[in-house]
Parts: C-alpha cells; sequence; structure tokens
C-alpha cells in the first residue's frame, strides 16, 4: 500500500471543537493520576467525517480484541465466534482462553474460521522463563503470530508507577521476553495504557523508557490510540517518534467526556493517523472498546460494537 509521509496537519481553525475536546478528555485522565504538567500539546484530531482519500485499511488485517466480547464469550464462544465470522472478521486477537485449554480454543476458532493472529499474555513479573516458555508454547498452539504484554503502570497500592528505575527492570524483562519469543517464532509487543505517559520523578515517561531500553528487533509497540489520547499524547507523534516499531493498534474512539465509544461515534480521526501506517509499520487493525458488555451496556452490545468497528474500518477512506 501506498503511503504519504509527512502529511499536512489539520489547522486548529478547520477543527477547534475536537482539538478542545481531545484535550478536555485527556485532562480527565491528568487529573485521575494528579499528573499536572503531562501534557505534550498534541496535534488536532478531526472528526472521521473530515477524512477522504483513496487509501483504506486492508479487509484482512482488521482484527478485534476478544476482551470487548469477553461476557458472550463466557457464555457462547461458539456461537459468538461465528458471528464475529458472519460479521466479516478473519482474525482476532484473544485475551485467555476462555476456560479452555489452548488446544480446545484453537479448534473453537477453526471451527468458526477464525485465526487467533496476535494474543495478550502479561510477561511474569519477576521474570520466570519457564513459565514464559509455556505462554509461548501456548501462543503456538493456538497459531499466533504475535504474544502482546497488555498491561503495566501501577504500584502496589493502585497508583501510577512513578520510578524510572521500575520501567528500566521492565524494560529489562521484555527484552528477555521478547529474545525467548523470537526463538519460538513469535513477535513480541507491548500495549500501552495512558499510565506510560505519566511524568516520572526524572522528567521522562514510561514510555521513553520502554521505547528507548527495549531492543527494536525483539520488542514492538501496540500503541492503543484510545489510551494514548488519554494520556495526552497524538498518536501520530508517537509514531514519527517510533518509526517502524508500532506494528499493531487498538482502534478504540473518544467520547467528549473521556469515555469509550463505538468506533465513528467519538472524537479520533483514524484516518489521519493510519495516513501514517507505513511510516509506523501497523501489520494489524485491532477493534476493541474496554466497556462493551459492562453495564449500564449489556453483553449484547459487545456484538454491535464489532459489527460497527468492522463496517468503520472496512468503509474508511484516507
Amino acid at each position: 500500500m501506498d503511503q504519504q509521509i509527512n502529511q499536512p496537519e489539520p489547522t486548529a481553525v478547520s477543527e477547534p471543537v475536537s482539538r478542545r475536546a481531545v484535550l478536555r478528555a485527556a485532562t480527565v485522565s491528568a487529573a485521575a493520576v494528579g499528573a499536572a504538567g503531562m501534557f505534550a500539546a498534541p496535534a488536532a484530531a478531526a472528526p472521521a467525517a473530515q477524512s477522504h482519500g483513496r487509501r483504506r485499511v486492508p479487509v484482512d488485517r482488521i482484527s478485534i480484541q476478544l476482551y470487548t466480547l469477553r461476557d458472550q464469550l463466557a457464555a457462547d464462544l461458539p456461537g459468538t465466534l461465528d458471528a464475529l465470522r458472519r460479521i466479516g472478521y478473519r482474525r482476532v486477537e484473544h485475551a485467555g482462553f476462555v476456560g479452555r485449554t489452548a488446544a480446545q480454543f484453537r479448534a473453537a476458532l477453526d471451527e468458526a474460521g477464525l485465526r487467533a493472529t496476535s494474543g495478550h499474555t502479561g510477561i511474569p513479573q519477576p521474570f520466570d522463563a519457564a513459565t514464559w516458555e509455556q505462554a509461548l508454547a501456548d501462543a503456538n498452539v493456538v497459531g499466533c503470530k504475535k504474544i502482546v504484554h497488555p498491561y503495566f503502570g501501577r504500584d502496589a497500592s493502585g497508583q501510577a508507577i512513578r520510578d524510572p528505575n521500575v520501567y528500566r527492570a521492565l524494560a529489562r524483562d521484555l527484552n528477555k521476553a521478547g529474545r525467548m519469543a523470537e526463538r519460538a517464532g513469535l513477535d513480541f509487543g507491548y500495549h500501552n495504557h495512558q499510565l506510560e505517559f505519566v511524568p516520572l520523578t526524572d522528567g521522562s515517561t514510561g514510555f521513553d523508557i520502554l521505547t528507548g531500553q527495549t531492543d527494536p528487533r525483539l520488542v514492538h509497540f501496540e500503541l492503543d490510540l484510545y489510551w494514548t489520547w488519554r494520556g495526552a499524547h497524538d498518536p501520530v507523534d508517537v509514531i514519527r517518534a517510533n518509526r517502524g516499531r508500532i506494528r499493531q493498534v487498538h482502534v478504540k474512539d473518544l467520547d467528549v467526556e473521556g469515555g469509550f465509544a463505538d468506533l465513528g461515534d467519538g472524537l479520533i480521526d483514524f484516518g489521519r493517523i493510519f495516513a501514517h501506517e507505513r511510516e509506523a509499520g501497523i501489520e494489524e487493525y485491532i477493534v476493541e472498546r474496554d466497556d462493551a458488555g459492562t453495564p449500564p451496556r449489556s453483553p449484547a452490545d459487545a456484538l454491535d460494537t464489532a459489527r460497527v468497528g468492522f463496517d468503520y474500518l472496512a468503509s474508511l477512506r484516507y
């Protein structure tokens, strides 16, 4: 797919509402972690309706994070997987095996005509090679090509980590995990939330440390576009600073209050971000909504989220 690098950014004049709204939503996150001064003056984001062009997301690279459908999967694994296949998905990213063994989960995917090309599995903390070896073996049974560490950033008391040494230690463990994954024939990645963008005591951020101290040959990044904005960072700026390392993106929309929205109903201009897909190295576009089945939403709403997300990405032009 051709790529336009360094595409001109939208101006504040053409989109003042969306820029203010995104920054306001990010402020909610800053206040929640007490991170005054965490803002990095993100570039403006525009409504998706303003995205036009000839490029499109390849349908065979659209995936969905199954955490989105966790309640539905627990209630009816084969029926939910079949529904995803009928929507149009061919690949998924797992978040555990829904009470099954890796082999049983793979069989359910095969029956539905789906592939789990990626999976969320946390590296052991403290790092344990034998435990990680088993996780890699399970990933290969399921058929994954990528395995991703899904979450980090809070200390034992639930507060945002501010000690840079903790992130440095994590970076070392990520390199170990990535080296072992490479030997197992898997690509290893790290998935961010907003906490990695909180200023540390030395003025850096956890994201700075993780991108700077992990080996690009061993660790790529799965950039969550929602949580990046909630961390008051523009995904385009993150891509430009980490060319070739953003191999996966979680495509998740943000409403005016800082909450979740189905794709196209929120504030994020995904076309503007995807215009940098080649610069980023994006290989998978993964639909997700964290609260898709959580009250006041019902478990069945998760399938609506899945359908809206697939149709949005399949029809997007930029």
